[in-house]
């Protein structure tokens, strides 16, 4: 089976990622104090709002799959310092997306890094992609429409909002992307994504979101207050589909309807596959091809999961030749003795020396994107 690898460009991502998520938020204050200064109150509630519900939103799935997991799971000196109480606090105070950060990099610089540091490093960077992407539309997108919005209505280019739209439309582009590169770390024969087919996937995402959003930005400023009856009922609609396509993403009943909840939210703004099947006719504006194969899901991590083909990474790829032979995806390497599941952390004893971790939410996702 194939091992997890953290390279030097997943960890130049993952400090991008980091340095993207500051400047956001000082673009976040400066917006605020524009909006306060300029007693557009109206805007700097929406503003607020957004922000607040975000942010509870992404540390609410952090402080969940920290709690799914045991405390002799975790592999980092910042998570093994911390207790219950604590981590469960510094969620509280939002702060949970900087200490998986702090658990990446620690990861990453240490000089003695074995394999199963390194797969552990991939598994946080696979939670923190996920984390991004949460964010990424429950945030960026609708500060994005709501930027347009305020530039279509006052007919000016105020430097706070091309500032704030400019960096909501790379955050929306850059998150897009890296969640596809943890989705490809499940495939071998597609584990290594150069830069510049990043680069491309990211203008392309950067495109294809930002001509949805302006479009929402168009009604928004020509029918304010219709925008919110428009969101609420897509997203009751986006929330059935989800609850009928029986998601099975979080190890808890309360986590998976918050997880439906939030796959509505996303709908709105982009397609995001979240079961294996048909989820694709469920969004008006996608593909209507079929994917490739058929997949055959183990019953845990610790099982390989093939496909006899595998879809083009992109809408802008060409026809996609057929592929002859199955493709595998990377999954947790144990002794060929244990078939045990690493992702159930219901086991007293601690991992197996030998283990080389596999993120189990991310692969249900590869699972689904690939079938």
């Amino acid at each position: 089976m194939g091992v997890f690898k953290f390279s030097p460009e997943d960890f130049l991502f993952t400090c991008l990622g980091l340095v993207l998520l500051l400047l956001d938020i000082v673009l976040d204050i400066v917006a605020v104090w524009d909006f306060y200064r300029e007693e557009d109150y109206a805007t700097l509630c929406i503003l607020l709002l957004l922000l607040v519900g975000s942010s509870v939103l992404v540390q609410a799935f952090s402080w969940l799959w920290y709690s799914y997991e045991d405390e002799d799971q975790r592999q980092t000196t910042v998570d093994k310092c911390l207790s219950p109480f604590m981590l469960k606090f510094l969620h509280v105070l939002q702060l949970g997306m900087y200490l998986r950060h702090a658990g990446v990099v620690e990861l990453s610089l240490c000089r003695s890094s074995s394999d199963i540091r390194e797969a552990v490093a991939v598994y946080q960077s696979h939670d923190l992609s996920m984390l991004r992407l949460i964010e990424t539309f429950s945030e960026s997108a609708p500060q994005l429409v709501l930027m347009l919005t305020i530039m279509l209505q006052s007919g000016e280019l105020g430097p706070v909002t091309v500032l704030k739209a400019c960096g909501s439309a790379s955050a929306i582009a850059f998150s897009v992307t890296m969640y596809h590169r943890s989705l490809r770390s499940f495939l071998p024969d597609k584990e290594k994504q150069r830069m510049m087919s990043s680069a491309v996937y990211f203008l392309w995402n950067l495109l294809l979101i930002s001509s949805r959003l302006a479009a929402l930005a168009l009604f928004a400023s020509v029918l304010p207050c219709f925008v919110f009856a428009h969101f609420f009922c897509s997203w009751i609609v986006l929330f059935f589909f989800a609850w009928w396509s029986e998601t099975d993403f979080m190890d808890s009943p309360c986590g998976e309807w918050l997880y439906r909840a939030t796959v509505g939210l996303i709908w709105y703004f982009d397609w995001f596959n979240v079961a294996d099947g048909r989820t694709r006719c469920y969004h008006p504006n996608l593909a209507k091809e079929e994917l490739k194969g058929d997949a055959t899901v183990g019953q845990g991590p610790t099982m390989l999961t093939t496909f006899s083909g595998d879809e083009p990474d992109s809408s802008i790829s060409s026809a996609a030749n057929e592929v002859p032979e199955e493709i595998h995806l990377q999954c947790i390497s144990l002794n060929e003795d244990l078939d045990t599941d690493v992702a159930n952390r219901s086991g007293p004893g601690a991992p197996a020396p030998d283990l080389k971790r596999c993120n189990k939410r991310m692969r249900k996702l590869a699972e689904n994107f690939y079938s």
